[in-house]
């Protein structure tokens, strides 16, 4: 039992020293719930501040990638009060643009689906950019869940993982 509040008292402090937007930009999470295995990379371009315009860079490693994708979809909580600009919204493949045939948000459905006008291929690293985004009025930890449909599979979405952000 004193190892554990040892150890608790350890990375309380540890923890504590550490910027708030190094936490947040750095995607370290403790006890989420995601297996580190399905917890997707991302970056806040403006430090996830509530209240303010932020640019999303949310990234799928290539390893994720394993089919090629025709359409990703981005699901969030309903609990996120923040808007998507859905004319500021890419895909980059290899630090390239793909063109993109359609963005639609449902808002009540809390999905943002993006249709490239080719599928992305598999095994490529991949980055959806998220430009224009005003963040949420009150913070706090948002899951956002990626999902895709590969061409010529059967019409239903498959998981690739979750972006853990942070809005403070």
């Amino acid at each position: 039992m004193k190892r554990l509040l040892a150890a608790l008292a350890v990375t309380s402090c540890v923890l504590t020293s550490l910027p708030a937007t190094t936490l947040a930009q750095s995607g370290l999470t403790l006890f989420s719930g995601v297996k580190s295995e399905n917890q997707l990379p991302f970056r806040l371009d403006f430090g996830g501040q509530t209240n303010s315009t932020d640019r999303y860079i949310l990234r799928v490693p290539a390893k994720k990638m394993k089919l090629a994708v025709a359409q990703f979809a981005i699901t969030y909580p309903d609990y996120y009060n923040g808007t998507f600009d859905t004319k500021n919204i890419e895909v980059l493949v290899k630090g390239k643009k793909v063109p993109l045939s359609e963005v639609k948000w449902d808002k009540e459905g809390r999905v943002i689906k993006i249709f490239p006008e080719e599928p992305v291929p598999a095994g490529q690293k991949v980055e959806v950019v998220l430009s224009n985004v005003q963040n949420p009025a009150f913070g706090g930890v948002f899951y956002f869940n990626c999902q895709v449909l590969s061409p010529g599979d059967v019409p239903l979405l498959r998981y690739l993982g979750s972006w853990i952000i942070s809005i403070i």
